[in-house]
């Protein structure tokens, strides 16, 4: 191949892809790249004059700024060798004085030399080397007061220790800008020199930086800028600075006239004083704004000429394409609708039929067009019925909802159809006949019968329960269900739901007890957004029946989309009755227990009872033998009464603790001390325990919290373990010496609660492992004599206080050693402050 066909192939080939990439882009893409284009083009070149504007300014502004900083450089040079000059000078008046060959006389008169000769000089003094002026000359200039004498001293603060700094680094040392009586700025120079080796004091030069700048600063520099010298902080020490212009909108244009400024430290005062030059003017760059504006005019009139094209061609594109969409939106609503189309003119004769309407009745549009009443579609025994109905069509007698009808398709089955009519209009708004849509509804309509069928037996099925249900909407007195059993109770209105909402109120919910029913902790509350709820009971008491309810309640949407809620009620009259009788067996079975314990302990309680009445007997006789006699004192009779006082105290306590144990009374929780049960149970049980030869030790540990328990039931829980193990170790035989029983209250938390844990050890015979699963079953005994009622009334107990009861073996080895009961009860909840509205919760009672 040769080199011109190459190049050619080369050229062609990507034309080629390009075309094939742009035919490939959706029309509305190709479009808009089509009207952006030259948009882009535009911006593009504006971008490029701005750009070569901006970079052209730029470079002349950095030529300024490096001619300024040349300046500033050679104005710094000459103010600098001006300075060095009466350094040197200065510095000569001090060495002929270190060498004694210049006189107080001779030193003013080259002083005075100095200052006269050079304006910048305001004065040259002979500073001893206590700071004293010895002698010197000042310049006419000065104020009489600024004006420095012989033999007077300068101030410490002077020149910010300049004069000490001279005297250690013995060397010519600047001071700072100081201010003047006058007004101006000054430097002191202090050149220090030595007297036999000695610090001997300094000469002290002082310069007016106003006149160094005037007479310093070359003539040409200071016709092109404005020279100042300024200090470290900015202030103005000599000189006049530049106002700063005001700058406008165009002044941030990169091209605006800015000073250039160029600032260095003058050397050798230091950093204390900048010598600033700054451009007296800068010419603005005229051809360049014209240019610019010019170019700006010339982009913004083709930019807006563009705009205007892109939005008729936009708007000539999307009316095309609209009517483009319109026209194939029609003819595909014509050719795959579902609802079919028929239109009839005003004769009633049928001039239009859609695909959908051929397709329902199976006859053709060549078929249907021009037919005329009977329409072939209509089945032979509705002719009449299907006449009148055109008729009313053709007279605008239409129902708004539209009709149902049968239809005969071709093949001759039958289906229903839901017929609508409307007038059809032309452009100009006359009325040329009438549009019918038609819907098959053979489906829908076996769906809305099987659908009523389906509600007969849900409603038949509802009414038959033994529940009362009901439905109504919230903030509403409208009910919207209610089965067989609700209208028996309450009747026909929603007055019964509102009255159980308004007693369960007022009633405490009790927990749920069935997890797979959803009930509502928010039942009678208003809940405009509440979707689900928790399940839960309340059981409410409605005098009007005479009966007990165990109401649930969930809130729902209703087939309206409205929030709703249903409460089911189902009567548990009988079954309260059974839970109160249950109730009252179980304290009947509390109170059987005690007496019974009270009777195994008896002997042990007149046992314990006899020793005090023993002691109020003898003590009784020793005193009627001695007073017959009168051998006694009133101090004896007194300490003999007292004694016999506090025996029968001992027994009236134990038969008060007594009487209150076996008493039979209704479970009272109250905020109880623990200290006090277990000294309560302690002082029972002991009795039964010292007839068994045990031993009880008691670990009570301190700051233990309180309980809010029935006491009297804690202390016959605790007696009834400690009794048990007297008679575990009294079975399993233990010498007297080993014959222990111990009690530990201890506080403990269990699941994240404070609480208190009483455990009983004992080491007697234990548990039978394989009974120790039975031990809290009703009347199941290990023992002999036992009832097999204590444990199970024990657990009962403690479980009604929302406790904890175990039981285990202690073991030596593998033998069983003993046998440990903990009971752990809940510590009481801290006081709440009172609610007013709020309801006094029982605790439950033992069941």
């Amino acid at each position: 191949m040769g080199r011109p066909a190459l190049s050619a192939a080369l050229t062609v080939r990507p034309l080629q892809a390009w075309r094939r990439w742009w035919n490939g882009l959706p029309p509305q893409r190709q479009d808009l790249l089509a009207m952006l284009g030259p948009l882009v083009s535009v911006l593009l070149f504006l971008s490029a004059i701005l750009t070569a504007l901006v970079y052209f300014t730029r470079e002349d502004q950095a030529r300024e700024r490096e001619a300024v900083a040349r300046d500033t450089e050679y104005a710094q040079q000459r103010l600098r060798l001006r300075l060095l000059e009466r350094q040197e000078q200065v510095m000569r008046l001090a060495r002929d004085i270190a060498n004694r060959t210049l006189e107080e006389t001779a030193f003013v008169a080259q002083a005075e030399s100095l200052v006269l000769q050079h304006p910048e000089l305001l004065g040259v003094h002979w500073i001893g080397p206590y700071r004293e002026v010895i002698t010197g000359f000042n310049s006419p200039v000065v104020e009489p007061r600024g004006q420095r004498r012989s033999g007077q001293r300068l101030p410490p603060g002077l020149a910010d220790g300049a004069f000490e700094l001279a005297r250690d680094l013995h060397q010519p040392v600047y001071s700072r800008p100081l201010r003047r009586d006058d007004g101006g700025w000054s430097v002191l120079m202090f050149v220090p020199f030595e007297n036999q080796r000695r610090f001997g004091g300094a000469v002290m030069a002082e310069l007016a930086l106003d006149n160094l700048l005037r007479y310093g600063v070359p003539p040409e520099v200071l016709a092109r800028y404005a020279v100042t010298l300024e200090g470290e902080d900015g202030t103005l020490l000599a000189g006049e600075a530049l106002a700063p212009a005001p700058r406008g909108p165009l002044g941030h244009l990169p091209w605006a006239a800015r000073p250039q400024s160029h600032a260095l430290s003058l050397s050798p005062v230091g950093n204390s004083v900048l010598v600033r030059v700054e451009g007296l003017r800068a010419e603005r760059d005229r051809t360049a704004e014209v240019l610019f504006w010019l170019v700006g005019a010339m982009s913004v009139a083709t930019i807006w000429m563009l705009l205007a094209n892109m939005r008729h061609s936009r708007r000539r594109l999307q009316a095309q394409r609209a009517l483009l969409a319109e026209t194939n939106f029609r003819r595909a609503m014509e050719n795959s609708m579902l609802t079919g189309m028929r239109v009839l003119d005003l004769e009633g004769r049928i001039t239009y039929v859609n695909r959908a309407f051929c397709d329902m009745t199976g006859w053709s549009e060549e078929e249907l067009i021009g037919a005329t009443a009977p329409f072939p579609y209509w089945p032979e025994s509705e002719h009449e019925h299907l006449m009148a109905r055109l008729q009313d069509e053709i007279s605008g007698r239409n129902t708004p909802g539209g009709f149902e009808v049968p239809v005969k398709r071709k093949n001759g089955s039958i289906f229903y159809a839901r017929m609508y009519v409307s007038p059809l209009i032309d452009a100009q708004g006359r009325q040329t006949g009438w549009m019918t849509s038609m819907t098959d509804i053979t489906e829908p309509r076996r769906i809305r019968e099987e659908l009523a069928a389906s509600y007969d037996r849900f409603v038949t099925v509802l009414d038959s329960l033994d529940e009362a249900i009901s439905v109504a909407p919230l903030h509403s007195h409208e009910l919207l269900f209610a089965n067989r059993m609700y209208r028996n109770w309450f009747g026909e209105g929603s007055a019964g739901h509102e009255r159980m909402l308004e007693l369960c109120a007022a009633v405490p919910v009790l927990p749920a007890q069935d997890v797979q029913d959803q009930v509502d902790s928010l039942m009678g509350l208003p809940a405009d957004a509440l979707v689900e709820a928790i399940a839960e009971h309340a059981q409410i008491h409605v005098p009007e029946l005479g009966k007990w309810l165990e109401l649930r309640t969930r809130y729902l949407t209703w087939v309206d989309g409205r929030l709703v809620q249903m409460l089911i009620a189902t009567d548990i009259t009988a079954r309260r009755q059974a839970e109160e009788q249950a109730k009252l067996q179980a304290e009947r079975a509390a109170t059987a227990s005690r007496l019974i314990t009270m009777g195994e302990m008896a002997s042990s309680v007149a046992h314990e009872l006899n020793q005090p009445l023993t002691a109020i007997s003898n003590y009784a006789s020793g005193m009627i033998s001695r007073l017959r006699q009168g051998r006694i004192e009133t101090d004896e009779l007194l300490g003999a009464l007292e004694k016999t006082a506090r025996q029968a105290q001992r027994a009236g306590s134990i038969i008060q603790r007594i009487r209150a144990f076996v008493k039979k009374s209704e479970p009272h929780p109250t905020l109880s001390d623990v200290g006090q049960m277990v000294a309560n149970a302690t002082e029972l049980a002991d009795i039964e325990l010292r007839r068994h030869l045990v031993r009880l030790n008691v670990y009570l540990a301190e700051r233990l919290p309180p309980l809010m328990v029935d006491p009297i039931l804690i202390e016959q829980v605790l007696i009834n373990l400690l009794k048990n193990a007297g008679e575990s170790i009294q079975c399993a035989g233990r010498p007297p010496g080993q014959r222990l029983v111990e009690l530990t209250v201890t506080p403990r938390q269990v699941d994240g609660r404070d609480g208190v844990e009483f455990v009983v050890r004992d080491n007697g015979c234990g548990i039978p492992p394989e009974h120790l699963e039975r031990i809290y079953d009703a009347f199941y005994s290990t023992k002999t004599e036992g009832m097999g009622i204590g444990l199970k009334l024990c657990r009962s107990i403690v479980e009604s206080h929302h406790g904890r009861l175990t039981a285990r073996n202690l073991y030596n080895g593998e033998q069983v050693s003993g046998c440990e009961f903990s009971v752990w009860l809940p510590a009481a909840a801290a006081p709440a402050k009172p609610d007013a509205g709020s309801d006094k919760t029982s605790l439950p009672t033992l069941g």
